[in-house]
């Protein structure tokens, strides 16, 4: 899979995607400074999501628009307040996308229904991502997909069978292009129920490029889900926890950032390959393994004791594992005290 200058496989250091969401908090300014942070913090994308309120439901006070849960960061909001708060005006979009491309960094978005993929299809954005909440809603995907862009699918709530549904209509519309993100849809996720898991899986399953959409607090998931072959990692990006936000209390700062960008390319130049031995890197370390020694002058013709022999450091004589073997049998010359032992020192008779 291929978005733009990065291609994304197990063979390339993971995508790490800093999702602006409602963090901007209705200032231009701050989404400016998000867009700047999260390219000094080396993100290699930004996801911005293309919605309003009114694209997304309707403004209605009856019980089924209204957030009960008393889990819900959002408990007491309707629907449309609350993405009437966290949407971002279209009208920023152009200005966004061109200063992350005078920052090099990659801009996309999550269009929420099929009027935001004409509007993102205009500024021509190299790749559209399908929110977890979106990943059933087969019209707006089958649009997506004729766009012919690469797509990244979270699968959230999703069961197998509808993971399968979604790609189903990406195959009719021949695309090829695409990822699926294990995703939690809880806000915060917890660990315990991040199941990374099912990375994998997904890969085994559909046959694609596979990631991770993270609500965790911290950058732990993250880094379990990449040790496990994700290749894209999509985290909720704020300035500061503490200035609020829609999404501020799960999201990392822009130190957080630079640590997961950092961190999720040692965590995947770890994985390497399968492999058994010493490396390169390891020669040196053989002064330090034992072997067996000399470690008294022998004359010819003089058998090998646990006088004149032992196993210490340095490993450049025979493995420890034949001393005993030797014991007891003659030399065919002289040998000095500090010669690593080899076969070759040994009576043939």
């Amino acid at each position: 899979m291929k978005i733009g200058k990065y291609k994304i496989s197990r063979q390339s250091h993971p995508l790490i995607v800093a999702e602006m969401s409602g963090n901007h908090n209705k200032s231009l300014e701050r989404a400016m400074l998000l867009v700047e942070q999260a390219a000094k913090s080396g993100a290699h994308m930004l996801k911005l999501q293309t919605y309003t309120a009114d694209t997304l439901t309707i403004n209605s006070e009856k019980k089924d628009f209204q957030i009960l849960s008393e889990d819900s960061l959002w408990k007491g909001k309707t629907l449309h307040s609350l993405y009437d708060e966290a949407h971002t005006p279209w009208e920023w979009t152009e200005k966004i996308i061109k200063r992350c491309n005078e920052l090099n960094i990659m801009c996309f978005s999550t269009p929420f229904d099929e009027t935001a993929v004409d509007f993102l299809e205009k500024l021509n954005v190299p790749a559209y991502k399908i929110a977890s909440y979106e990943n059933v809603h087969l019209p707006l995907i089958r649009k997506v997909a004729k766009t012919k862009k690469p797509i990244i699918i979270s699968t959230g709530l999703a069961s197998i069978s509808e993971i399968e549904d979604a790609v189903n209509v990406l195959k009719e519309e021949n695309c090829d292009q695409f990822a699926l993100l294990k995703c939690t849809s809880a806000y915060p996720a917890s660990p315990e129920n991040s199941n990374v898991l099912t990375i994998p899986d997904l890969r085994k399953k559909f046959n694609c490029e596979v990631g991770l959409s993270d609500h965790t607090v911290g950058i732990g998931a993250a880094l379990a889900a990449i040790s496990h072959g994700a290749t894209i990692v999509e985290k909720h990006f704020t300035l500061d926890r503490n200035d609020g936000g829609v999404d501020s209390s799960f999201s990392i700062e822009p130190n957080e950032l630079k640590l997961l960008v950092d961190e999720s390319k040692k965590t995947w130049q770890a994985l390497g390959t399968i492999k058994y031995g010493v490396t390169e890197s390891e020669k040196i370390g053989l002064q330090f393994r034992r072997s067996i020694y000399v470690i008294k002058d022998i004359d010819k013709d003089e058998q090998l004791t646990n006088k004149n022999i032992r196993i210490i450091r340095p490993g450049k004589g025979l493995l420890p594992k034949h001393f005993d073997k030797i014991l007891g049998k003659k030399v065919n010359q002289k040998i000095s005290r500090g010669t690593p032992m080899s076969w070759e020192f040994l009576d043939k008779k």
